[in-house]
This record gives C-alpha cells, sequence and structure tokens, in this order.
C-alpha cells in the first residue's frame, strides 16, 4: 500500500469513530438542560456529562487518528474523506433515538460523500508544504475571523435548523484549522520537543480545536445531527481544502473538464447540505404537529369522561340529599292523617 492508501484507511476510521463520539454528544447537548444558555455555559454543563466525555474520546480518537493520516496524505483528502462520518452517524443516531431515517434522509447523505468522493479523485490533491508563511495566516484571519463572528451572531438572531448551520459552519471552519496546523504541529514534534515550543501554530492548535468543540455541542443542541452534523462535515474539507491551497500551497488538479466537474460536485454538496437540513426541519415539525393533535384528542377525551362520570364529592353530596330527603318525609305528618301502622299513631279514646 502507498502513503496515500494509509491515509485513506486511517482517514475512515478517524470517521467512525467521529460519528459514534458525534451521536452520543448530540444527545448529550440535548438534554443535558432544559434552559436557554450560552455556549460556553452549555460546554461547561456538557463537561460534567458522562455521555459528553463518552463522545470526547471518539473525537480524541478521530484527532490522533487524522493526525496520522494527515502525516501521510493531503488536508485535502484527509478532510473530504471526514464526511463519511455523516454514513456511519445515520444508523447509529436512529437507533439511539428511536426515529427512522427517511428514504430521503439517506438519499441526500450518499449523494453528499459521492460528491465529496468525486471531488477528492477528480482533483487528485497534491500534498504541499507543513508550514504557512506568516503573511498569508494574517489573510486567513482577516478573512475568517469576521465571517465566523457573523455566523456567531446569526445564530442568535435566526433559530432552529438555520442557527445549527451557521453554529455548525463555525463549528467546521475551526476544526479544519485545527487540522492544517495539526500538520505543522506534526512536522516540528517530529524534529523534537523544543522544536514544538518554538512553533507559533502550537500555540493556536489547541484553541482551535476546544473552539470547534464548543460550537460544535452548540450546533448540536440547536437542531438534530441531520441539521449539525453535515454542514459540519461538509465545512471541514471544504475550508480545509482552502486553507490547504491558500496556506499550504496544495493543489487541485482542475484542467479541462476536470474544472466542471468539480464546480457540479460543489453544487451537489451544497444542495444536499441543505436538504438534509430542511427534511429534519420538517420532519421535526410533523412530529411536533402530531404530538399537538393527540394531547388535543387526549384533553377531549378527558373531558367528555369527566364530563360523563360524576366526580366524589358530587356522589357524597348526592348521597347526603337522599338520607336527609328519607329522614324529612319519616317525620314530616302526612296530610291524610297517621298512616297505619305508624308507631307514632296516638291511642283513641272511648
Amino acid at each position: 500500500m502507498t502513503k496515500a492508501d494509509v491515509a485513506v484507511v486511517l482517514a475512515l476510521f478517524a470517521a467512525f469513530v467521529s460519528a459514534l463520539g458525534n451521536v452520543v454528544r448530540q444527545r448529550s447537548a440535548q438534554e443535558v438542560t432544559d434552559q436557554n444558555v450560552g455556549h460556553v455555559e452549555l460546554f461547561c454543563l456538557s463537561v460534567r456529562d458522562v455521555r459528553w466525555w463518552l463522545g470526547a474520546g471518539g473525537a480524541i480518537a478521530n484527532y490522533a487518528l487524522q493526525a496520522a493520516a494527515l502525516a501521510l496524505g493531503s488536508v485535502v483528502l484527509v478532510t473530504a474523506l471526514q464526511v463519511t462520518a455523516l454514513l456511519f452517524a445515520l444508523p447509529v443516531y436512529a437507533r439511539m433515538t428511536r426515529r427512522r431515517v427517511t428514504r430521503w434522509e439517506w438519499t441526500w447523505a450518499v449523494l453528499l460523500a459521492g460528491a465529496l468522493a468525486v471531488l477528492v479523485a477528480v482533483g487528485d490533491p497534491d500534498a504541499g508544504e507543513a508550514r504557512g508563511s506568516v503573511q498569508s495566516w494574517i489573510v486567513v484571519a482577516l478573512i475568517m475571523g469576521p465571517a465566523l463572528v457573523f455566523c456567531v451572531l446569526g445564530a442568535r438572531i435566526w433559530s432552529g435548523w438555520f442557527a445549527a448551520m451557521l453554529l455548525a459552519v463555525v463549528a467546521g471552519s475551526s476544526l479544519a484549522l485545527f487540522a492544517v496546523l495539526t500538520k505543522a504541529v506534526v512536522d516540528a514534534a517530529a524534529a523534537g520537543f523544543w522544536s514544538l515550543l518554538h512553533t507559533p501554530e502550537f500555540y493556536f492548535w489547541v484553541p482551535a480545536a476546544l473552539l470547534g468543540m464548543i460550537f460544535q455541542q452548540s450546533s448540536f443542541r440547536a437542531g438534530s445531527l441531520t441539521a449539525s452534523l453535515p454542514t459540519s462535515v461538509v465545512a471541514k474539507p471544504v475550508v480545509g481544502s482552502i486553507l490547504g491551497i491558500a496556506v499550504l500551497g496544495e493543489t487541485l488538479h482542475t484542467g479541462g473538464p476536470r474544472k466542471f466537474v468539480l464546480l457540479a460536485g460543489v453544487i451537489l454538496v451544497f444542495i444536499a447540505t441543505v436538504a438534509l437540513a430542511r427534511d429534519e426541519a420538517a420532519t421535526m415539525s410533523t412530529g411536533a404537529a402530531e404530538q399537538t393533535g393527540e394531547e388535543a384528542l387526549r384533553r377531549r377525551r378527558r373531558g367528555r369522561t369527566a364530563a360523563a362520570k360524576p366526580s366524589s364529592r358530587m356522589l357524597r353530596l348526592s348521597g347526603r340529599q337522599r338520607r336527609t330527603s328519607g329522614i324529612s318525609d319519616r317525620l314530616s305528618p302526612s296530610p291524610d292523617g297517621p298512616r297505619e301502622g305508624d308507631a307514632t299513631t296516638a291511642p283513641q279514646l272511648s
């Protein structure tokens, strides 16, 4: 096997453990609290949840396998294969939530994974340098910074699946940045510990991962897995590819008709991502409407039962009224005189 083949295997294993971790952390984010909390507060609450640590274990294993894959392959290749995490996550998510994955969800998920696979195969990315120049990183900061801030502010304005997508963009972009920085960190670590400490990328490496985990947890809480995970797994290869090409000098082969295939793949990726999120929103709305209808029907049935069946208080009052009426009938004199056999009949005088 070539280095690229080993990188593919490692990246697929990374996607599998990432899928397990994502599903567990999504359930933790949905159930850890019923109150509206901020991003950092949600993350702090999640850290206290055992389920989050199980999911974090999957994320750490994912990062370790990604680092090993990045040592052998390009950023574009490794991050693009992370989209297969969606295909692994769907059946696990359906099992945990006891919710059937619809045919359209499977269709869009397969199309999404297939489109990214086409982008990798057709683009045939070549690995570039391990580290980028300071000037290129300054340009990245000036562009990515305001864009991610806009997504965070937009998630405060909008809600539902759109907010989940915006937060997932922040999470995926941060994790893509982490992947690019990982390449520099791995290269510096190979030269020794002191070389690692003198590497500027090392000091942005952990914060990028932490930022990605915080906003990924927030995106999991803002919507369901199919509303947040597709956007996150797409943002990682897209942003990672842009950073790999702009910062590290990686290249995509776009000569001849390949450029049209790549353009069609990008469009299909975007359509499939939005379709997955909107399909989940429609499913949630339908489920909520059905649940509301069932609750209304149960309330009407309870109302009819309560109207048809007298309460215990009414039964007690009716019993008392009947007993009081019987005593009054015995004590009151009859208008026709004493009844025959009445114990209170007076003796007749001769």
